[in-house]
């Protein structure tokens, strides 16, 4: 009886060492064949320079992605000092004059600065204005009603064509 206990521990520990070769086995024979793919066609020597090669292709490769991100970064704060709000409206601001031929343009970078340029049309002629802004605000001159608008519009654009942007990158 005791011997049959012990012969049964015994087996179970053959069957799980035997699973367990088999198992190791496996993965060993399948990472030799990795390996042979990988290595097929060249000897210790040659595998040694491919292996600098990679190596130094990682090296140039992460400059240039330092590099490239540098230039991204700078790009992105040079382009908040570029026009990127536009904003148009057309009015009428007298009443002998029909058709609102008379506009203001907002011309805005990234920060709200820029400027707002008025055209007044009349039956005796156009006249233009011109007004600087700082921050969304008139900087020598208060805004009229009209041109605040203006300011308003732009700033509903930008918004407007982020929201396509982003939809474009989801």
């Amino acid at each position: 009886m005791v011997f049959n206990l012990n012969q049964q521990v015994v087996s179970l520990i053959l069957v799980i060492l035997t699973s367990w070769l088999i198992i190791i086995s496996f993965f060993l024979f399948k990472s030799v064949r990795h390996y042979n793919r990988l290595t097929q066609g060249t000897n210790k020597a040659k595998l040694a320079e491919v292996l600098e090669k990679i190596l130094k292709s990682l090296e140039v490769s992460d400059q240039r992605i330092d590099e490239l991100v540098k230039r991204a970064e700078r790009a992105e704060k040079e382009g908040l000092t570029h026009i990127q709000k536009v904003g148009l409206l057309r009015f009428n601001p007298f009443e002998e004059v029909g058709g609102d031929q008379s506009f203001i343009l907002a011309l805005l970078n990234g920060e709200n600065d820029g400027i707002v340029l008025t055209s007044l049309h009349s039956r005796a002629g156009s006249r233009w204005y011109g007004k600087t802004v700082k921050d969304g605000k008139g900087l020598e001159h208060e805004l009229s009603a009209e041109e605040k608008e203006a300011l308003r519009k732009a700033s509903t654009e930008l918004s407007r064509s982020q929201l396509r942007v982003n939809n474009k990158k989801e």
